[in-house]
């Protein structure tokens, strides 16, 4: 089969002079790359409102014509959604497939999702932008004659309507199985309270370095593991929302949770459908926003990470920022400066900086006490020797004298074996 060698040109309007217009190109391009296709030209305009029947200027579509004819280009990417009608004009006049920034980002993940729960909700999400944009054409606009599925409306059943209909119809047969496994992720975190085991997310925009972080943490706290997860120098290699335990000494633990990375105009769509991954952030006793420090444009990524969050009602949740890939600058890494930390997660240069930072948010309740157990009550010394901290331990007449740094919350349970 012969493969299609795709070349594209971008086009883009900035309506009313908008700061990071230039950026968000330049990420369409990007995005461009990460499926495969060749960017070989640019086009943009810049306007007071866009033009309703074509998007862009009638002077542009004919410019347009020329760069793809002059560049040898079959596809045109929008830097915006269009409209069914936009879309439609733009391909009958420019004689050339178009799409836009959405379909471009829900094709990016279809070809990433892995787990079936990331792949059901980007089958939603398509779904979900196709619907609207149902544009029957010729044929498809013709009567049906009778045949399955006509019964009960007759032979006038516009074709249209039928595809309306069926994606309807899959929508909800999807939602449905999305819906059970959603209730077994609560199920899942409902444990890890009752667990009392603190959960920290990993947030931030694509390519970051989150999952380069966990594997980080995982290879020097657990080295025995074999629960890596996948990397990779690519816009979107995680869409999957995996969970770690990291077991730290000093019998403290926690949960740490790799997130779908943030991009700017990130398809309301895609952001519906993932609502259930991200609601794990929103659950979080901390975040770690990692950001990638070598990047020039980092703290507009900041920014579209922190408004994301906001849009998903992720707030009041402490947060330390993690600049990443800080071994690429001119910095003395690792660095660490309040809840900041500068640090290179591939270098494994401040993870342990890092991981003293989560512990000073985590376990700031744990408290020193001596504790006299009686012989007769050994489950409580097994018990405090898995959660807690036992820093030392001897053997007295009336029982087990420990030295201990616990959780308030057991302290408190065992007040009545508290010693001077």
């Amino acid at each position: 089969m012969e493969v299609i060698n795709e070349k594209a040109i971008l086009a883009g309007v900035n309506l009313g002079q908008e700061e990071d217009f230039d950026y968000s190109m330049e990420e369409l391009a990007n995005l461009t790359k990460a499926c495969n296709v060749e960017v070989v030209g640019v086009i943009t305009q810049n306007m007071q409102r866009v033009n309703p029947s074509h998007y862009i200027g009638t002077g542009k579509v004919q410019e347009l014509l020329a760069l793809i004819a002059e560049k040898d280009a079959n596809l045109v990417i929008f830097n915006d959604e269009l409209s069914p009608s936009q879309i439609r004009n733009l391909e009958k006049d420019l004689d050339c497939k178009v799409i836009d920034r959405t379909v471009l980002i829900l094709d990016i993940f279809a070809e990433r999702a892995k787990t079936r729960e990331a792949q059901l909700q980007v089958q939603v999400a398509e779904l979900q932008y196709m619907l609207p944009r149902l544009i029957g054409l010729g044929a498809s606009l013709g009567r049906q004659s009778g045949g399955v599925g006509t019964r009960n409306k007759g032979a006038g059943e516009k074709k249209l309507e039928l595809d309306r209909r069926r994606i309807e119809e899959k929508i909800h047969i999807l939602n449905k199985e999305l819906e059970t496994l959603v209730a077994q992720r609560k199920i899942q975190r409902k444990l890890r309270k009752k667990n009392e085991i603190p959960v920290v997310s990993l947030v931030g925009y694509t390519n970051a370095g989150k999952s380069t972080m966990m594997n980080a943490m995982l290879e020097i706290f657990m080295p025995e593991s074999e629960k890596q997860v996948f990397e990779k120098d690519m816009l979107f290699a995680t869409l999957e929302t995996s969970v770690r335990k990291i077991q730290l000494p000093e019998n403290k633990s926690f949960l740490l949770t790799d997130t779908v990375g943030f991009v700017s105009k990130l398809p309301h769509h895609l952001v519906k459908a993932f609502r259930s991954t991200l609601e794990e952030v929103a659950e979080s006793d901390l975040l770690i926003h990692v950001v990638d420090f070598s990047n020039p444009e980092y703290r507009k990524m900041i920014d579209i990470t922190n408004k994301t969050l906001e849009d998903i009602g992720v707030k009041g949740i402490p947060m330390i920022y993690a600049y990443n890939k800080a071994d690429q600058t001119d910095l003395d890494i690792p660095l660490v400066m309040g809840d900041t930390i500068y640090l290179s997660a591939k270098q494994k240069m401040g993870v342990h900086e890092l991981t003293d930072m989560i512990k000073s948010h985590l376990f700031a309740n744990y408290v020193d006490c001596k504790l006299l157990i009686p012989y007769d009550k050994g489950h409580i010394v097994s018990y405090l020797n898995e959660v807690a901290h036992v820093k030392a331990t001897s053997y007295e007449e009336n029982g087990t004298l420990l030295k201990v740094s616990c959780k308030e919350s057991d302290a408190e349970k065992f007040k009545q074996y508290k010693v001077r």
